[in-house]
């Protein structure tokens, strides 16, 4: 029941993506191109996706996921150097590809090139950097 809970999920997610806009590098692009043809349509679209979270959050204090496991507790950690790099590659990521590992996943599903090599490189980052980090933090790096 769990993985056919994650399934619909993530179905829903996708289906949203491609609706909002947020599959269309175009569109994405012309969002983050603010001194250009700025396109705020994405504004909404976030916001339309932080307040229903902002209640979630809010109604599962105290209570128990369905399915097990148990809700992970808000983060109360402080901004970072780590956080802020990380921000600053996923932002460059997202303006120079027009996508992000959501997008990209739903933007499979309708074919193209684009989310393939975008979906390929990810996965290759992301194997890189827990070694990469390793090496950084070894070499007196990012801490």
């Amino acid at each position: 029941m769990r993985i056919l809970t994650a399934a619909v999920c993530g179905a829903l997610f996708g289906i949203g993506l491609y609706l909002s806009g947020m599959t269309d590098t175009r569109k994405v692009q012309g969002f983050l191109d603010v001194t250009g043809t700025w396109d705020p349509t994405l504004m909404f679209v976030m916001g339309g996706a932080l307040l229903p979270m902002a209640i979630a959050w809010r109604l599962t204090q105290g209570r128990t996921p369905r399915y097990g496991g148990s809700f992970p507790a808000p983060l109360q950690h402080r901004p970072d150097r780590n956080l802020a790099t990380g921000a600053i590659l996923f932002g460059m990521g997202w303006g120079l590809a027009g996508l992000c590992p959501g997008p990209a996943m739903a933007s499979l599903s309708y074919g193209g090139s684009g989310g393939v090599i975008f979906l390929v490189a990810m996965i290759a980052g992301m194997l890189i950097a827990v070694p990469a980090r390793r090496r950084l933090d070894t070499a007196g790096g990012l801490t």
